[in-house]
């Protein structure tokens, strides 16, 4: 038998966005992200790019993004003024403005505010348009949906859970990785501030 055959070769690890100093989110990739502290775990991703952001929401949604509130997720070089929004007015033009976007390449992050997880079919598509993205544009962009309750879209890179675990004393919050391709289930509770963040897996 040839031996050279049963060497494993090296892993090489795809690029990521790190964020909070220590996790890592595959570029040119679709991932999720639920639970009641959602919008805030997006702040966090916003907070650790460079370049405008798109973020897409529908345009009955009643609540909207506060720009003050989230000022409190990143620092003053990388604040909500990078934001520039969509608000398709029909459920199908979010998806499709969401594949349009990371087809480009435009932007480093695009994230849809979705009213429920899509279809395995639908995330195939975003995967697909993230990569093609990568090589036309000027950045690897990531796709981050946003879904409510425990998420569940099929097909995603990953999926996120945050929760807030505040104190009388201090902002706090509860963060999962309930999926992920390359990393396995953990938690760790978050607290601090930009540039502070304090990261502890339990």
């Amino acid at each position: 038998m040839d031996t050279a055959l049963l060497i494993r070769q090296q892993h090489r690890p795809r690029p990521a966005l790190r964020f909070l100093g220590a996790l890592d989110l595959v570029q040119a990739r679709l991932h999720e992200a639920c639970g009641p502290a959602r919008h805030s775990l997006a702040m966090l991703l916003i907070g650790v790019t460079r370049g405008p952001v798109l973020w897409i929401a529908p345009a009955w949604a009643t609540d909207r993004l506060n720009p003050e509130g989230a000022c409190a997720f990143t620092d003053a070089e990388n604040g909500p003024e990078r934001l520039l929004f969509a608000t398709p007015q029909r459920r199908e033009d979010l998806l499709w403005c969401m594949e349009e976007a990371l087809r480009s390449g435009a932007v480093p992050l695009v994230i849809a505010d979705l009213p429920g997880p899509p279809g395995l079919t639908p995330v195939r598509r975003l995967h697909l348009a993230a990569e093609e993205g990568a090589t036309r544009g000027y950045h690897r962009p990531l796709g981050l949906i946003l879904t409510p309750g425990e998420g569940g879209a099929p097909g995603v890179e990953s999926r996120w859970h945050m929760a807030p675990a505040h104190t009388l004393d201090t902002d706090g919050w509860h963060l999962e990785r309930r999926r992920a391709r390359d990393a396995p289930p953990a938690a760790w509770h978050l607290s601090g501030q930009p540039g502070a963040w304090a990261l502890k897996q339990t």
